[in-house]
């Protein structure tokens, strides 16, 4: 007897992406000059970084954390990372996760509650969606950087009668757009409503702010600040910091599922993020300084373009159509510049994209080529 085609309904949905341009492939990062990678200060390579790390292993530092973090997986590394965290972020606590998208998603299942609202920034990242949509509070979308929109759902709420804890949502740059947060602001509306300001520093972390310490540097360490620090970004490394005050991380230790029964991130993978930020403390100024100048350059030339700019190291080119951005992005890619592009849903319909970060893995000279390689697409495309 035949087994009926149990895999058909799979194929028939990638058959359906693939005539939207929206099927997804796996291509790897081969020799082409980085214009995708989030590596901004190319600390993925640097020589202090590996050499550390290279030591470490002589030295008898684990691969694994054999257990979770309550059993058996709590180590050294992971103990010194959290305090060298906490004191250089400025927050009382810091809690290390493997990644960035189990942090976010960890705090939102945890921390808001039953009759709690978020409001969150309508381009947050996906793992605060799922955390949310995994969670129990209420949630409304805000305007994207819409202050005024974020202060109306909160009031909106409150005269509704809602009682409980209100929670904001942002990231301080956002990952697709290249945007900064109106930070200040919001802070401001989250002090006047006794609210949480949840923040995903993913892409400020290492690059801007004092010290390389992010946007929210002037803020962190308030008793309703809570920041998630990315360390597989500009420090080069992996996994996530959540710095927030100490009885926050105590309650996610203790009620946090993806904590508690999560094998720890390795020993050796939170030992190279200690080094990592020892090098942001001690050369991060002048990474930063010529990460920045690369932002002005791309910046001038993008703008004689015609392009919209960005004030950050992402600098997205929209095209709209999802098949014209993957075509654009593989002439790109022949000619030996990894562009990528990106499609919905992770950007709304209509603008699909060209993600272009700047890194220090390439020259100012390398961002010059490029460019003369773009324009003449962009000049067809255009008429």
């Amino acid at each position: 007897m035949m087994m009926k085609n149990i895999l058909s309904r799979f194929d028939a949905s990638l058959n359906g992406l693939e005539r939207r341009s929206r099927r997804r492939h796996l291509l790897l990062a081969g020799n082409a000059l980085d214009f995708s990678s989030n590596d901004y200060l190319g600390l993925s390579r640097h020589a202090k970084l590996l050499a550390a790390v290279m030591k470490a292993v002589d030295d008898g530092v684990g691969v694994g954390a054999t257990g979770s973090r309550l059993l058996r997986g709590h180590h050294d590394e992971h103990a010194a990372l959290e305090s060298q965290a906490a004191a250089l972020f400025g927050s009382e606590a810091a809690l290390y996760f493997a990644n960035g998208f189990m942090a976010n998603y960890a705090l939102f299942t945890c921390l808001p509650k039953s009759g709690d609202l978020i409001v969150f920034d309508d381009l947050v990242h996906a793992s605060i969606h799922d955390g949310m949509l995994a969670g129990k509070a209420k949630t409304v979308a805000a305007k994207h950087n819409e202050v005024q929109d974020f202060e109306d759902k909160i009031k909106a709420v409150r005269a509704d009668g809602l009682k409980g804890q209100i929670w904001i949502a942002i990231e301080s740059i956002y990952s697709m757009d290249g945007d900064i947060a109106p930070i200040a602001e919001l802070v401001e509306i989250a002090k006047r409503y006794e609210a949480f300001l949840v923040v995903d520093e993913a892409h400020a972390t290492g690059v801007w702010g004092e010290g390389g310490k992010g946007l929210m540097q002037p803020y962190e360490g308030a008793e309703n600040i809570i920041c998630m620090h990315t360390c597989g970004k500009a420090l080069g490394a992996s996994g996530a910091l959540i710095c927030a005050p100490k009885i926050i991380c105590e309650y996610m230790v203790n009620f946090s599922r993806p904590f508690i029964y999560s094998t720890a991130p390795s020993p050796l993978a939170a030992f190279t993020v200690s080094q990592a930020l020892e090098i942001v403390q001690n050369e991060g100024g002048q990474l930063r300084q010529r990460l920045h100048g690369q932002v002005t350059l791309a910046s001038e030339l993008f703008a004689e373009l015609g392009v919209e700019t960005s004030p950050t190291q992402i600098q997205p080119i929209i095209i709209g159509g999802a098949g014209e951005t993957m075509q654009m992005a593989k002439t790109l890619q022949e000619a030996g510049f990894d562009i990528r592009g990106v499609r919905p849903p992770t950007v709304p319909d209509g603008s699909s994209r060209l993600r272009i970060t700047l890194t220090l893995n390439v020259s100012e000279q390398d961002i010059r080529d490029m460019v003369d390689v773009l324009r003449p697409l962009l000049e067809a495309r255009n008429g």
